[in-house]
């Protein structure tokens, strides 16, 4: 009746818990961070062992999760995204999610234009794509030999743990509720800043702002176990780091813009927004709600989510909404021009590095000379950035 192991209730659902994280861990090692974006190279005999398992215990075919995936971030928020929340509602991805993801893996474009540089094999030919459903019924088995009669709660726990928390939260809160370190220009989230139960997924926002970074945490306080996992591979040779989120250098000495800033700035563009919008943005309508000679303080207070959201994001009467703010209020409206000519000059992809630098040392000038403190200290901070170590 209980199988080999006869457990302590306790000890069955540990098994589960153990059981279903070496899922977790499959998903976001070996098909998201390795084969989906190619932020780590995992060493032959690791790859394996998840391809087996993730057979095992979601039946799912690599080419098929990573081609879903990276059609994902390629048109992300779009009609043509398999799974956004955005535009299929959030009812329809969280519960819906794990048919969302058998549907697309249908398009046999899908396949074609996504899913290159996958496992191709004899294995993969003729055992986990061509029978992708006799590995789910093998865990069945190997769960009530293992377990007995519990081992089939154990494998139902099993089958609904990747299409509830990866196609349903991730795919579904991932991109509807949590806090936001970067103002992408999609929904994506950061649900909670303690990566554990789904291996670091839970730091969405800070995946898409940097998609092929094989660590999902960015700021000190935030943990994810998955980069926890990848270093201690990486200490025993089984895992190569091929791409993290780049770091922002500054050098105080520097004094001016020049070439190297220009090109330290764009590869850094993200931090620095997320840095505009918490040392001019935020500061500025602080004091703006706080000044009672502002007119109509009622109209800007609570909009601080609209002043630093990225257009793409908002309905039209939201767009009303940050108009009729910024059309009432000079200094905001001031510094949120300057954001968007400051995210025009790196959208200049034809202009040479001399145009640039005329662009971001003329956009620094103005600032310096706007009469805002905050935006004159940020102009002043642009300087310091440098891709040379200090």
């Amino acid at each position: 009746m209980f199988g080999i192991l006869d457990l302590s209730l306790w000890q069955y659902v540990v098994a589960a818990l153990v059981m279903t994280h070496i899922t977790i861990a499959g998903v976001t090692l070996y098909l998201h961070r390795c084969q989906a974006h190619r932020g780590i190279e995992l060493h032959p005999i690791v790859s394996h062992f998840f391809r087996f398992w993730l057979w095992l215990s979601t039946g799912m075919v690599t080419k098929e999760w990573v081609a879903i995936h990276r059609k994902h971030h390629a048109k992300c928020e779009t009609e043509e995204d398999p799974h956004s929340p955005m535009t299929r509602g959030i009812k329809k991805v969280f519960w819906e999610g794990a048919e969302l993801y058998r549907a697309e893996a249908k398009v046999s474009e899908t396949m074609k234009d996504y899913g290159h540089n996958t496992p191709d094999d004899w294995l993969e030919r003729n055992v986990y794509s061509k029978h992708s459903k006799y590995g789910i019924v093998l865990m069945f088995l190997i769960d009530l030999l293992m377990f007995g009669l519990p081992g089939i709660t154990i494998w139902a726990v099993q089958m609904i743990w990747i299409p509830l928390f990866a196609a349903g939260i991730i795919n579904g809160i991932g991109h509807y509720w949590g806090y936001r370190n970067f103002e992408v220009a999609d929904a994506s989230t950061n649900i909670i800043p303690l990566g554990i139960l789904i291996g670091g997924e839970e730091m969405h926002n800070n995946h898409h702002a940097f998609g092929s970074s094989s660590k999902f945490s960015v700021k000190w306080w935030e943990f994810d176990i998955g980069w926890m996992y990848i270093q201690i591979m990486r200490f025993l040779g089984l895992a190569k780091v091929k791409k993290v989120a780049p770091k922002p250098m500054l050098d105080n000495s520097k004094g001016s813009i020049d070439t190297d800033a220009v090109m330290a700035i764009i590869t850094n563009r993200l931090q620095i927004m997320s840095t505009y919008a918490k040392n001019v943005m935020v500061k500025v309508y602080k004091d703006e709600v706080r000044d009672s000679s502002t007119s109509n303080p009622g109209l800007i207070k609570g909009a601080k989510r609209l002043l630093i959201r990225d257009e793409f994001l908002m309905d039209e009467k939201q767009k009303h909404s940050l108009k009729e703010i910024l059309d009432n209020n000079t200094t905001l409206q001031t510094v949120y021009a300057y954001r968007q000519r400051l995210q025009e000059i790196w959208q200049k992809t034809t202009a040479s590095q001399e145009q640039l630098v005329h662009a971001l040392q003329e956009w620094c000038h103005q600032a310096e000379t706007s009469g805002i403190k905050y935006l004159q200290d940020f102009a002043q901070s642009l300087k310091g950035y440098t891709l040379q170590t200090a």
